[in-house]
């Protein structure tokens, strides 16, 4: 198993966000891979969707607070971006190249993922099987990116390393987690 620590920056803006810190961990054992986010800070200045008794698959969740990542195959030019809304809604949508071909990934018909809410921290845990989408003797790469809405709607992008003049969490080089 190869398990990783990671902490958020946000892109370089002139807005205003409360003090936030995004950090986490994540695994791969064969091909199960568990991310887990904690956001800490003062909550009650960002947008966080109340839990939903029945989770959907939804497009857009990046307009609000959303747990991302970007899983791509070593050497390939595709990849996935995962979107994990704190209200349980979720979609995981599948890239031929930079921004092309993007479809709704089928593989997928649920993508079950447990989120704590509290004051001063909001922890989300996913574990999912790739083997729908990648084999297990195959390399990945991943870039790990929040989108956080404060209360006044205005939005800040979080990566792990930010490389474009804008914030673009599709740029290939973004995904520096190798596992």
């Amino acid at each position: 198993m190869n398990k990783q620590t990671f902490s958020l920056q946000p892109f370089p803006s002139t807005e205003s966000f409360p003090d936030l810190k995004i950090t986490g961990n994540i695994s791969r054992n064969a091909n199960q891979l568990t991310i887990c986010y904690n956001l800490g800070g003062d909550l009650k200045k960002i947008t966080v969707a109340s839990p939903s008794n029945a989770p959907l698959r939804k497009h857009e969740l990046w307009e609000d607070t959303c747990f991302e990542f970007f899983l791509g195959i070593k050497d390939s030019a595709r990849y996935w971006e995962f979107n994990l809304s704190p209200a349980g809604h979720w979609n995981v949508y599948r890239f031929d190249g930079y921004r092309q071909g993007m479809q709704e990934e089928t593989a997928f018909e649920k993508l079950p993922f447990s989120v704590h809410n509290q004051a001063d921290a909001l922890v989300l845990a996913l574990d999912v099987d790739l083997n729908k989408i990648v084999s297990t003797n195959q390399g990945i790469e991943i870039g790990i990116t929040t989108v956080i809405k404060n209360i006044h709607g205005n939005v800040s992008y979080w990566a792990l390393t930010h490389k474009g003049e804008e914030a673009d969490f599709h740029l290939r080089d973004s995904f520096i987690v190798e596992l």
